[in-house]
């Protein structure tokens, strides 16, 4: 295996001299340099991860935290990652990606063992018992999602509330006012989970502002599940607000089985990524999550804390709603 060693030889330079090339931690000529990375080249050196980390006290790697449960939708989820991934890979740093559900073991655990040198965190709660964890560990963390006590805390997401407004409007304003969300799988509410509380607080005011009754009902996306929904919501709705990327391809089949035509006899709007979502009977009008410029922005973030932890300061950066008009909205 070639070794540090090796190269310095071949550039003609002292073994410091490589390695200060490499890591830019002084200033080394131009012509040097190139000598350097063209030994480098030529011998196909990669540095050692380990080795690297000693020399910078960094890992290079950044941790994802995602637990992967089972009312998790995870094309929705991998969205994220894969934003996440490509954008970190731009900063010259891999991500290490933790899918079980550990709580603050798992955060401890990795921070405590110098693996990472800083944290990403998904499917925050509104009351999420990681946050007191994360705010003693000596790395810096990013959100992706928005506690209800954000204080101290770096958070990035889509803003729901006002998502959930964006959604309802668009309908009113093509005539609609009897408007019924179908949600995410009742566990997703149970957890408490910030974006689902937080559509929900935004379509609830927006609906009680047109003084209409609220109907919102969680929904489990397997058929049966998606069936028992529109059951509870009844026929009289003309406008749907879909919150579950999964509960779409059984809900628009099961409408067109009830006779009610998209979008003549029920308008629909969709809440999902833009990749996300198969290929369905309407092109529906969505409200997009934008998952990934969330993700790009949790990196950027992440290394500003990393590159200037004094000079940055604890933020929350809602992005706005962005709603995409196709087929399945019709004024009435």
């Amino acid at each position: 295996m070639v070794t540090i060693d090796d190269v310095a030889r071949a550039a003609g330079v002292s073994t410091s001299t490589v390695s200060y090339a490499l890591s830019g931690r002084r200033p080394i000529s131009p012509a040097t340099r190139e000598r350097v990375a063209a030994a480098i080249a030529e011998l196909g050196y990669h540095p050692h991860a380990g080795a690297r980390a000693l020399a910078s006290s960094r890992s290079s790697v950044l941790a994802l935290v995602a637990p992967l449960r089972s009312d998790i939708n995870v094309p929705v989820i991998m969205e994220f990652v894969t934003a996440v991934v490509t954008a970190a890979r731009e900063h010259s740093y891999d991500v290490l990606l933790l899918t079980k559900d550990e709580g603050t073991a798992g955060l401890q655990r990795v921070a405590g063992g110098a693996m990472v040198d800083a944290l990403i965190v998904m499917d925050v709660e509104s009351d999420d018992a990681r946050v007191p964890a994360l705010l003693k560990l000596r790395q810096p963390s990013v959100l992706i999602g928005l506690p209800s006590e954000p204080t101290g805390l770096t958070c990035v997401d889509l803003d729901f509330e006002a998502t959930a407004r964006a959604c309802v409007e668009h309908l009113a304003g093509r005539g609609h006012r009897r408007i019924a969300l179908v949600g995410p799988a009742p566990g997703v509410y149970q957890r408490g989970t910030s974006y689902a509380n937080r559509f929900l607080t935004g379509f609830t005011a927006a609906v009680g502002a047109l003084g209409a009754d609220v109907v919102a009902e969680p929904c489990d996306p397997s058929r049966a599940g998606v069936r028992d929904c529109l059951d509870r919501i009844g026929p009289d709705v003309t406008g749907l607000v879909v919150h579950n990327e999964a509960a779409l391809m059984p809900l628009l089949d099961l409408l067109r089985v009830d006779g009610r035509r998209v979008p003549e006899d029920v308008s629909v709007v969709a809440v999902c990524p833009r990749d996300a979502v198969p290929p369905l009977p309407v092109r529906l009008t969505t409200a997009e999550i934008p998952a990934h410029e969330v993700g790009t922005l949790a990196v950027t973030m992440a290394m500003r804390l990393l590159d200037s932890p004094v000079a940055t300061p604890p933020e929350t950066r809602l992005l706005p709603p962005v709603i995409v008009e196709r087929d399945s909205v019709s004024p009435i």
